[in-house]
């Protein structure tokens, strides 16, 4: 049995977060700044070794200047 029900919808916005911080022309240091958090915290999103919630998401948008929709469709 697969350790999350959603493992393949979360897989998705993890990377879309990660395509969001390339076109924004975003490195991982430069988004950990502006959340107040370590590159590594980023690093982990990134790569769906740390979860996520709906607040966290918002603040992602608002960096990457997308509207959260993008990261859920």
């Amino acid at each position: 049995m697969p350790r999350a029900i959603y493992k393949e919808e979360h897989q998705k916005i993890v990377e879309r977060l990660k395509k969001a911080r390339v076109e924004a022309g975003l490195d991982q240091v430069a988004v950990a700044e502006k959340l107040g958090e370590t590159q590594s915290y980023v690093s982990k999103i990134e790569s769906g070794q740390r979860r996520f919630d709906v607040l966290q998401l918002k603040e992602f948008a608002k960096i990457y200047k997308k509207d959260i929709s993008y990261f859920i469709q």
